[in-house]
């Protein structure tokens, strides 16, 4: 009688992925054991009586050799085990992001809070972030408020992030780039003197 596990896996093999149990058609493949030792080459409708025996899979894991080279396996596990290096490699491979905020020199209260509140999840996240303040009209006769303004950000971010770029003119914006904090929460940021002497308020 057939084995149910054995019969209901010979589906499982995709146009993407490997042949497995009766979808392998070749005549005979080289066949490595469950236990990683070879067995050589066997026909094929031997070496999936053996997996079928053992309540195993034979997986094609080599289709350009000669004979093509099958391994007896739990095919199940082999997906679950692929699919969780995947993830790992896609976690190491996470894309750092910039998020830019934009301000005003005289940005109220309420909207600097929400901008603040956005600029933390961002960092969070594991984002760097740009702060822009843009300048209009005789506004950029007075860069201190807007320095006031990147200030407040950089202090109220304290605990997340450290100031990879320092205030800085860029046309008629100020901007600060701010990056995650190494896994310290403790870490100091690091602003330029002339921001250090202003008042922690919300002013302005």
């Amino acid at each position: 009688m057939p084995n149910p596990r054995f019969e209901g896996r010979e589906r499982s093999g995709s146009a993407t992925g490997p042949r497995v149990n009766h979808r392998i058609r070749v005549p005979q493949v080289r066949v490595v054991g469950a236990d990683g030792g070879m067995l050589g080459v066997l026909d094929t409708h031997e070496a999936q009586r053996m997996a079928r025996e053992a309540g195993l899979d034979l997986v094609e894991v080599n289709p350009k050799a000669y004979p093509p080279v099958c391994k007896i396996m739990d095919f199940g596990k082999f997906k679950y085990e692929e699919k969780k290096r995947t993830n790992e490699a896609k976690k190491r491979q996470a894309v750092v992001e910039l998020k830019e905020i934009k301000l005003r020199p005289k940005t109220d209260v309420h909207d600097l809070e929400v901008k603040i509140s956005h600029a933390r999840r961002f960092l969070e996240e594991g984002n760097k972030v740009k702060i822009t303040c843009r300048f209009r009209g005789r506004e950029i006769t007075h860069p201190e408020a807007a320095e006031k303004q990147l200030h407040v950000v950089v202090a109220r971010t304290r605990d997340l992030a450290t100031v990879e770029l320092t205030p800085r003119m860029e046309g008629r914006n100020m901007t600060l780039v701010m990056a995650p904090a190494a896994k310290n929460p403790n870490a100091k940021v690091k602003v330029r003197p002339s921001l250090q002497g202003g008042d922690d308020s919300m002013g302005g």
